[in-house]
């Protein structure tokens, strides 16, 4: 009878781990959120990467003014705010030919910085608040920047709440099934808000 006692025990530790993923998580289904949408264009606090071809002795980074513009040597200060990148260097081209500094020059322009761009991150996180958005950013990331979750944290059924033309969408994501690797990780866009709900006990 100890015999079989030990057969049947050694039969289940060998069993047990088969079965452990059928009665796995339970996952929400997965999130229906529009795709971020891209916008380059700069404001107050941001700051700029802008290069002068030939003119190594021009300062290279620029923090955008609270007025929207931008102080460039030689030049009057250019209104930057709500332009892209290249919209930003056309101006800056402009400025200096009519400033007569250079007859035709090339200019680059690269945001270093997005300070104007925010997402909030409320609720159940150890640093909740606004947080500045960088191109690419996901939910992991921005969880991890405002300290990950606290102990109450419904961490499987997180809100992402994302503005879109006609209103805004709200859904629900899984960051346990992003971190267990069952689903890829969530992309953010400026001004989405991601509220951390209190577990249900």
């Amino acid at each position: 009878m100890s015999r079989l006692l030990s057969l049947l025990s050694i039969l289940w530790v060998l069993v047990l781990p088969l079965l452990l993923p059928a009665c796995g998580k339970s996952y929400p289904p997965p999130p229906k959120l529009p795709e971020p949408v891209v916008n380059q264009q700069v404001g107050p606090g941001d700051v700029v990467e802008v290069v002068v071809v030939g003119e190594e002795k021009l300062p290279k980074d620029y923090e955008i003014n609270a007025d929207g513009t931008l102080d460039f040597p030689y030049v009057k200060p250019i209104k930057v705010a709500g332009l892209d990148p290249r919209q930003i260097a056309t101006s800056i081209r402009d400025q200096l030919v009519e400033a007569k500094f250079l007859v035709a020059p090339q200019v680059q322009v690269k945001v270093k910085a997005y300070n104007s761009k925010k997402i909030q991150v409320i609720g159940q996180v150890a640093k909740p608040g606004p947080l500045p958005y960088q191109d690419g950013m996901t939910l992991v990331q921005a969880v991890s920047a405002a300290g990950w979750f606290t102990p109450l944290a419904d961490t499987n059924n997180v809100q992402v709440i994302r503005q879109v033309p006609n209103g805004s969408v709200n859904a629900l994501v899984s960051v346990d099934a992003i971190t267990d690797n069952v689903r890829p990780d969530v992309k953010l866009q400026q001004g989405d808000t991601i509220k951390v709900n209190q577990r249900l006990f």
